[in-house]
Formats: C-alpha cells, structure tokens, sequence
C-alpha cells in the first residue's frame, strides 16, 4: 500500500513510500505509526550503524541547490579541515547569488592542541579566495567535541535577519551533526537529522521550522568522487577517518626514497636535498617506508597484505593509479595533499620534485601549509 498523503522521514527528509524496499524512502507499513516516522535506512543508521546505499543523481543535487540563489537567505558551507580542499563546493559562488556565505570549518578537534588558530583562520580565507568563494566569516567548530557552537549561533543570530538559512557541504563533513544542534537552537522540535559516517545521508531538503516562520534548510552533501573517502569500502572508512588528534609522523627523507599509505598511495622523493615530511592522517593508515628503485616490485608483492588497507580482496574495487608530478618552490612552506587521506607538509624550503601515486580521479596538490 502507498501512503496516502505525502509523508517525508524525520531523519533524512525523503519522501516515504512503503512499496520498494530497495528504494529511498521505503518504511515498513507497521513502523508508521512511530512518531517520529524515519525510513528504513535511517533506522539501520540509528540502530546498527549500517546504511543501505541510495544514490541521488547529480543533476538532482544541482537542482536542489539551484534553489538556493533564488531566495534571500543566509548560506552556512560547511567543510572538513581535515579534508578542506576535497569538500569545499568550489562552484558554490554562482548557486547562492548574492546571498551571504558563512563558511563553517568542522573538525578542528583533529589538530595539534599547542595551534595558532588566527593562523588556521587566515588560512583558511586565502585558500576559500582561491576556491573563488566570496565569505563574510569564517567560525572553526567541532562538531564531536562542541566546540565553537556559541560562536556559530552568535554568527547565524547577526546575520540571519528575517531569513532562512540554508547549509550545504559535502558528505561526511559533519553537516547533520551541526545542523542537529542548530535544531536545538534555534527551534522547539524534537526530531534530530540521521547522522553517520556513510556518504550521502541525507537524501532531500530538510525544512526545521524556527520561531518566526523562517526555516533552517538541511540540503544533501554532494558526492564528489574526487575524494578516497567516497572510492573505499564501508570497511576501510573507519581506518581513513580520523576519530583522534592526528599524530604527525615525521620522516627523514633522502631524494630516491618512497613512503607507501597502505595500499591506498604512495609519495616518491626524487629530487633534492635530504630533509623531513611530516605526514597528517588517520592513525589507521600504515606507513612504510622503502628505496623508490624497489617501491614497484614491493606494491606488486605486497599490496593488501602488508600494504594496507584496503585487503588484497577490496583492492580491485579501488581505481588504477595516476601519478602526479608535484615541485614544490624553493623558499615557501608547502603540503602535498591527498584528498580524503590527509596531507604531507614539505619542512624544508629547499624545494623539491615530488610525484605521488594515487587512484584516478582522487585530488592531489600542492597548497600552502597548514600547519
């Protein structure tokens, strides 16, 4: 039996259908008589941490999105810090108009505790300039810790005026976390957004009703496959994710010497002079160390075995590499950066020819420091 009128799940905002269970927005007709009311796949999100996947076209998310510009709204971005230049929306500027861009850094729990946090926030300004975002703020939070949030709901508070506030971000940056506590904020309602650590959780627009008849506006995360953490299996998620403070991994380098992540890239030293890479990533990614002469015969022998993650059967799900020829300048701190793996800054500014391995279509580049 279809549902009679238009229902939509509290938890992701699709519209609710009891007919196909291997759709978006399936319930079982007995669960609807739960208030609230949340498909299939946020219950199995809720309550065993699995998701099902639901894939939502991109031409779809971009008409969601369009929305946006035609409306007098305050827009908050979210990004992750840790994955900064793999989820910010670098064509955001021509969805959201004029509107104002509050740009909302998730994640700052991961870094070292003895930081510059102007530092990080200048940083930040400059590189969204480079992405071609214009902002009116920047507000560094942490989602996991609660950290930030009277300093974001002081911000939307200013800025909002009589708008709706409408947030967008790539997936697994934290957004439905953060829109969670806006609810608790800003509006009376009970329901919280599903949130997990699987890509694409919420499937629709979520309207959260405030006070003076405004909404807040919760729109899907955009799945760019320009990311690792969208090519791995639900399995090696968790090892690419970092859930700690990152702790650096320093190496010593001389030119003609290779360091492995799993078996998800690898980083050639080739040219210059010996000096120290700090690697940032999660502390499930193994590092090793070896002579970039045998680094092809050691991937060969051992990729996901003693390269890992992903294993030996995941590996072939994961696309061919490319390699990426990067020279970092004399004279200037640089980070060479794996999208969804983390980043390696260059310590010397001697320069460097550097070429790292990854799968095809993941982003590398090179930017300024972070740290």
């Amino acid at each position: 039996m279809e549902l009679e009128t238009v229902r939509h799940c509290s938890g992701c905002g699709v519209t609710l259908q009891t007919a196909q269970p291997d759709q978006s927005g399936y319930v079982p007709e007995k669960a609807l008589e739960r208030t609230p009311i949340i498909c299939q796949r946020c219950f199995r999100i809720k309550n065993y941490n699995e998701a099902m996947s639901v894939a939502l076209d991109h031409d779809e998310f971009l008409r969601l999105l369009g929305r946006i510009g035609q409306e007098d709204a305050l827009v908050i971005h979210i990004v992750d810090l840790f994955d900064f230049d793999g989820s910010i929306i670098s064509g955001l500027q021509r969805f959201v108009g004029t509107n104002p861009v509050l740009l909302v850094v998730n994640k700052i729990d991961l870094l070292p505790k003895a930081i510059n946090w102007n530092r990080i926030k200048n940083w930040v300004q400059r590189q969204a300039k480079e992405h071609g975002i214009q902002i009116v703020d920047v507000v560094l939070v942490s989602a996991k810790r609660n950290l930030g949030f009277e300093r974001l709901v002081d911000e939307v508070g200013q800025r909002r005026g009589k708008r709706d506030v409408y947030v967008v971000g790539a997936t697994n940056v934290g957004k439905s976390t953060l829109v969670n506590r806006l609810i608790n904020d800003y509006s009376d309602m009970e329901r919280e957004l599903t949130t997990s650590r699987y890509p694409g959780t919420t499937l629709d627009m979520v309207n959260i009703p405030l006070d003076d008849g405004k909404h807040i506006v919760d729109t899907p995360g955009i799945v760019y496959k320009s990311r690792l953490t969208e090519l791995v299996s639900r399995e090696d998620l968790g090892a690419l994710l970092p859930d700690k403070p990152l702790k650096p991994a320093v190496y010593q380098l001389n030119a003609g010497q290779t360091l492995f992540f799993g078996a998800l890239a690898r980083f050639d030293f080739v040219e210059g002079e010996r000096q120290s890479f700090t690697c940032y990533m999660s502390n499930g990614i193994k590092i090793h160390r070896t002579k970039l002469e045998r680094a092809d015969e050691l991937y060969a022998d051992h990729a996901g075995e003693m390269l890992a993650p992903p294993t030996k059967a995941r590996l072939a799900d994961i696309p061919a590499w490319t390699k990426h020829q990067l020279r970092v300048p004399r004279g200037q701190e640089m980070d060479v950066f794996v999208s969804g793996l983390g980043w390696i800054t260059c310590n010397s500014t001697s320069g460097a020819l550097i070429e790292i391995h990854a799968p095809k279509g993941v982003k590398v580049l090179l930017r300024h420091a972070l740290i």
